[in-house]
């Protein structure tokens, strides 16, 4: 069927856009189609990452139970090494500090906790890692490097657990004052319902009413 002159200009028309933007509009797509490609793809990749790495999760697990502290050192540096992406990295470190510290290896206990600090991906582990860290960092009387590690600026979430270790520390350092004050804003940084208050107004009270 012939065109009519209005449709053959349309065509025309058409022709010309395309001549001009056609190629644009080509990679445009192709890209478009690779992106979402490239992103069902990382998808199904994390999944399996996922899988194989609570795999591991479980024989530390079950390590932990059988208190071997060698094996569960052995399979929480696995699955840091072949799935640091995954939360069972971060998991697993920590299992592996306390199981450690639990075992009387007290470098293997600060070496897993360094590493959540370094390498964790969530704000939550990282806090938790740094608020134990400094624990054993205060048991060793080595407040300068305790305090060090919770210099940090932390989210509203997490201020008050870090505000709170730091006064434990200034506390075990005698510096009373400080660590009045250190307590005072764990208990302005936490929630109303948080049952962490109790003990931190009681670590408060231990220290005395003095204002400061």
């Amino acid at each position: 069927m012939a065109y009519d002159h209005e449709e053959q200009e349309q065509m025309a028309m058409l022709k010309a856009w395309w001549k001009q933007y056609g190629n644009l509009v080509t990679w445009a797509l192709i890209l478009a189609l690779a992106a979402y490609a490239g992103w069902t793809g990382w998808g199904l990749w994390e999944r399996n990452q996922s899988t194989q790495a609570a795999l591991l999760y479980d024989g530390l697990e079950k390590s932990v139970l059988a208190k071997d502290n060698a094996k569960v050192q052995r399979a929480a540096a696995d699955i840091q090494d072949r799935y640091s992406r995954t939360a069972y990295a971060q998991m697993s470190a920590l299992v592996a500090a306390r199981n450690a510290y639990d075992a009387g290896d007290l470098a293997a206990a600060k070496s897993q906790l360094q590493w959540t600090i370094d390498k964790g991906r969530d704000e939550e582990f990282r806090t938790i890692a740094r608020v134990r860290l400094a624990g054993l960092l205060a048991d060793e009387k080595k407040f300068d490097e305790a305090l060090k590690v919770l210099s940090v600026d932390a989210s509203a979430q997490f201020a008050s657990m870090i505000a709170d270790r730091r006064g434990d520390i200034l506390a075990l350092a005698q510096k009373v004052d400080e660590a009045r004050a250190a307590y005072r804003s764990a208990l302005e940084k936490s929630d109303a319902k948080n049952p962490a208050r109790q003990l931190i107004q009681i670590k408060l009270d231990a220290l005395g009413s003095k204002a400061g």
